[in-house]
């Protein structure tokens, strides 16, 4: 009942659910995610931390960024993930937020001089 709870909780978020959208097309850095929303990278960090809490996510290094996905052996992602996606396709913000996606540049938002 516990994991159920955290992952419940985890979808309470619209912040999140927009980043569980976004990870469904590819994986992505904070800094993308923080481009994506307008937000402080410590703000995205905190969501972060709560999915990867409930077990949505994982993550893996890569070079000098650490790319999240959605976890491929999370029955609960999986399933709400799919659940959640027909109502959420055709969703104003969730195609702005892909379309920002593109654009986001992490050499350049993340290696800032």
């Amino acid at each position: 009942m516990k994991s159920a709870t955290m992952v419940f909780k985890a979808f309470a978020d619209e912040k999140r659910i927009r980043i569980l959208k976004l990870l469904e097309k590819r994986k992505m850095c904070v800094c993308e995610l923080a481009y994506v929303f307008g937000i402080a990278q410590p703000s995205v960090s905190k969501h972060i931390k709560k999915m990867m809490k409930a077990g949505l996510l994982a993550s893996e290094k890569d070079g000098f960024w650490t790319n999240y996905f959605i976890k491929p052996d999370n029955q609960y992602a999986k399933k709400l993930v799919s659940v959640l996606s027909p109502w959420l396709n055709d969703d104003e913000l969730v195609h702005s937020d892909y379309k920002k996606a593109l654009r986001a540049n992490r050499e350049k938002l993340c290696c800032k001089k």
